[in-house]
């Protein structure tokens, strides 16, 4: 369709011309007293004035002010029907939960204000150069949502409504750095899952399934329409949108129950509601996010995340949320501990052993359901305060015998025909079951740095009669993922391979997610015989023999940076004893000794087509730099500023003396 200049410019309705060149202006006075005029900084008493011109009654200025923050995209008509396109489902609906915040604000006097930093989605930009902006936008965006806070000096609290993959853990990062300030988070809840078809994670492997043949054409074309069966709210399995929502909850920053509701429901409007009167009983009360997220609060949330079988990258997100909240980060011994501990009890999608989705869980009793699981174990951080003025424990005490855990237990019965104790099990059950905790962290030569693998979520039908998973076999190396997923689709992988994908770490490509190879590895009948690793990171509902976050990556001079078509490779992962082990064995006929492997990475240079990928933006390239200095992936990604500010000083001191 082509569009001539005249059609561009042509003007069609007079009214353009009738144009206004000054107004009365609002209508009653600003509340200002000598004190004010004399004392209050200017911006103050210009805010007034901008409230006011905004259409604000000059009698309502007195309220406390609550800044709501929203991950709003796309624009909708008041039916709800887009006018424009959001990036994804998840924030589609964010907008409603606003409002009903706002009008929560509104009926006790408050003064709402609202601003918004939108996100991407991850499941959009899989296998295309758009997700080498997923991980570096959490930073920024949590940058740009601290400097919105900061830049309403007269708020008194903060509501961050946010669902999905990026935006929520920067919202989270955002509120936990306002340390003095009552914050609430309100998760997005979840869309539902189609009465019949598949859901948003393995609806994602419809490309591979069909080139496999075994999906028809018509059969990719309908499962791919109906896989998002409502328009709002985050993916229907525990990814990492889900399990966010989760940490969100288990960490306190939200009100009881408010994780992986169904998106525009009466109970998910309401939420927004309770998170609104929270918020002004929080400021009324001084309660801040400083006593929220404490050490206590993140061991629950590394708790709650084991206990619900959770996404692995919110290894790079919890401590990215300490580091904010100034408690201590944890490291992957904590992580190690934690899982060992405490008992996978969900039975959920991607993980199984049933796999149910999300908006199951919520019916089942969630978050508080899971924890009084926790706090029987003695599992529990019970004193950690929560948003709602109660400690965990108190909270806890009202959910075992509210009309709101029955009811919800009563409705998942009679709608799905689901018992709530198949969905959350009891610890006892859950060992029955076979469930297995969560991760691991395998070492070996090609990661002397560390590395991890949602072993819980290894098919059962490829471990080893003591329930390990060991493969050994020869590598395929990959240094992009284009190759990658083009080597799966075409013949190019069997069952036995170990496929190696490289140089798409951090540095390489901003750490992409590559849940393009893992669902297809999941979703193929062969696909459970092939082992992945990457110095990249998986998608939350990623599942398999996928071991990631590899260190040091690649392009850093990593071991897994001088693998080669063909070496040997030794994998072996304990899912119940969470050891294990990713070896090189030499390249020769026969697979040697891991330290015969090891010599042999010593000689060798990087894989010659090993680099920076060319798309790479500069922002991400920045940003890969400054969470390098600031302790990497292990570290969260974070930005720490003195770590920063040290290396630039050093290296100013360096050209300094040179130039002498």
């Amino acid at each position: 369709m082509s569009i001539r200049f005249d059609a561009i410019v042509g003007v069609k309705d007079e009214s353009i011309y009738e144009i206004h060149t000054h107004a009365a202006g609002p209508a009653g006075q600003l509340p200002l007293t000598p004190e004010l005029l004399r004392e209050a900084p200017s911006g103050d008493l210009f805010g007034w004035t901008q409230n006011v011109g905004m259409g604000w009654s000059a009698s309502r200025l007195l309220g406390k002010q609550v800044l709501i923050l929203g991950t709003q995209g796309g624009i909708r008509r008041e039916d709800g029907s887009p006018i424009a396109l959001g990036y994804h489902t998840g924030h589609w609906e964010v907008g409603l939960l606003m409002r009903e915040a706002a009008e929560e604000l509104n009926r006790w006097g408050g003064i709402p204000f609202a601003g918004y930093v939108s996100d991407p989605c991850d499941g959009r930009s899989q296998g295309t150069a758009g997700m080498f902006d997923s991980l570096p936008y959490r930073n920024d965006a949590a940058m740009v949502m601290r400097r919105l806070i900061r830049s309403l000096p007269t708020r008194s609290a903060v509501i961050g409504v946010a669902t999905c993959d990026k935006g929520l853990p920067a919202m989270m990062i955002a509120l936990a750095g306002m340390r003095k300030l009552p914050v609430v988070v309100v998760p997005g809840g979840v869309t539902l899952p189609p009465t019949r078809g598949e859901d948003a994670g393995k609806v994602q492997t419809i490309g591979a399934r069909y080139a496999h043949g075994e999906l028809s054409l018509e059969e990719a074309a309908d499962l791919g329409c109906r896989a998002c069966a409502t328009p709002g709210g985050g993916c229907q399995f525990l990814g990492t949108a889900g399990t966010a929502q989760v940490v969100a909850e288990a960490l306190g920053l939200t009100v009881p129950h408010a994780a992986l509701a169904p998106s525009g429901q009466a109970v998910w409007a309401e939420m927004a509601r309770q998170s609104a009167r929270a918020a002004l009983h929080m400021a009324e009360s001084g309660l801040t996010a400083e006593q929220i997220v404490t050490d206590a609060a993140i061991r629950n949330a590394m708790a709650a995340h084991a206990a619900f079988g959770g996404s692995t990258n919110l290894l790079l997100h919890i401590p990215a949320i300490a580091h904010a909240a100034g408690v201590r980060i944890p490291d992957a011994a904590d992580w190690t501990a934690v899982n060992k501990q405490v008992p996978r009890l969900v039975s959920v999608l991607p993980n199984g052993p049933v796999h149910h989705p999300t908006v199951r869980v919520f019916l089942a009793g969630g978050v508080p359901e899971v924890m009084l699981h926790l706090r029987k174990l003695g599992l529990l951080e019970e004193k950690a305060l929560t948003v709602s003025g109660l400690s965990v424990g108190e909270v806890l005490d009202w959910w075992e015998s509210s009309e709101r855990r029955s009811r919800m237990r009563q409705v998942l019965k009679e709608k799905d025909g689901v018992d709530p104790d198949s969905v959350i099990y009891s610890p006892s059950k859950a060992r029955q079951a076979g469930m297995k905790s969560t991760v691991t962290f395998p070492r070996g030569n090609i990661a002397p740095e560390g590395a991890v693998i949602k072993s819980a979520a290894i098919d059962p039908a490829v471990l080893d009669a003591d329930g390990v998973y060991c493969h050994v076999g020869r590598a395929k190396v990959f240094t992009t993922e284009r190759s990658a997923i083009h080597a799966i689709k075409n013949g190019g992988i069997k069952a036995g391979d170990v496929m190696v994908l490289i140089g798409r770490g951090p540095s390489g490509t901003g750490m992409e997610e590559t849940y393009q190879l893992t669902s297809a590895l999941k979703h193929l009948s062969f696909g459970n015989r092939v082992t992945l690793l990457t110095d990249a990171r998986f998608s939350g509902v990623s599942t398999g023999a996928c071991i990631g976050h590899i260190g040091p990556e690649a392009l850093a001079g990593g071991p897994i940076g001088k693998l080669r078509d063909g070496d040997w490779i030794e994998v072996r992962i304990d899912p119940t004893a969470l050891e294990g082990q990713i070896n090189m064995l030499g390249s020769g006929e026969q697979p040697g000794t891991p330290d015969e492997g090891h010599q042999e990475l010593l000689r060798r240079t990087l894989h010659s087509d090993l680099m920076e990928d060319p798309d790479l933006p500069d922002d991400t390239r920045l940003w890969a730099a400054l969470q390098a200095i600031s302790g990497g992936t292990w570290k969260g990604c974070i930005y720490d500023t003195e770590a920063i500010i040290r290396t630039l000083k050093a290296g100013r001191a360096v050209l300094e003396s040179d130039g002498e």
